[in-house]
């Protein structure tokens, strides 16, 4: 298996500390850079956040953003990909590729309807097939996409 796979996770605004500490986790394992960006519904040394990611944290590289056009500016050239429950296309039909981000939003409102509007074709979603589940946790969806995105670039071979 290869590492560092420079792919990057960007949490906009996430509120619960344990999804944070797993998806730091899941980024140690698979070398991917997190990114937080905006206010954090957390303190970064919650008690919480910590006991999920465990003793991992060494192991991630964390950088902290204000706002997602900070971030967005800091690499122009790279390709963004958006999820939400609302996108018309499955995270298994994108075309994943080294170096893009995977965008997700605050557990409570998801990412912003504009954001979401202005770029269709790079967003998507995780089908749900229960009509009374209204989405995944965050963490799950995270490595749900990270490792599609593995997959096709054939790291995990």
């Amino acid at each position: 298996m290869k590492t560092n796979t420079s792919f990057h996770i960007v949490l906009v605004e996430p509120e619960i500390p344990p999804n944070t500490g797993n998806i730091a986790r899941l980024c140690g394992a698979t070398g991917t850079v997190l990114h937080l960006v905006g206010p954090l519904g957390f303190s970064l040394e919650d008690r919480y956040l910590r006991r999920a990611g465990l003793d991992y944290w060494e192991a991630v590289d964390v950088r902290r953003w204000r706002s997602l056009e900070e971030l967005r500016w800091a690499f122009p050239d790279s390709r963004w990909w958006y999820t939400s429950k609302k996108a018309e296309k499955a995270y298994t039909q994108a075309e994943f590729r080294e170096g893009d981000f995977l965008v997700f939003g605050k557990e409570t409102e998801g990412l912003p309807e504009a954001l979401l509007a202005s770029d269709p074709e790079h967003t998507i979603r995780i089908p749900i097939f229960s009509p009374v589940v209204r989405s995944l946790n965050l963490s799950t969806a995270a490595g749900i996409v990270l490792y599609e995105a593995l997959r096709q670039t054939r790291f995990l071979e």
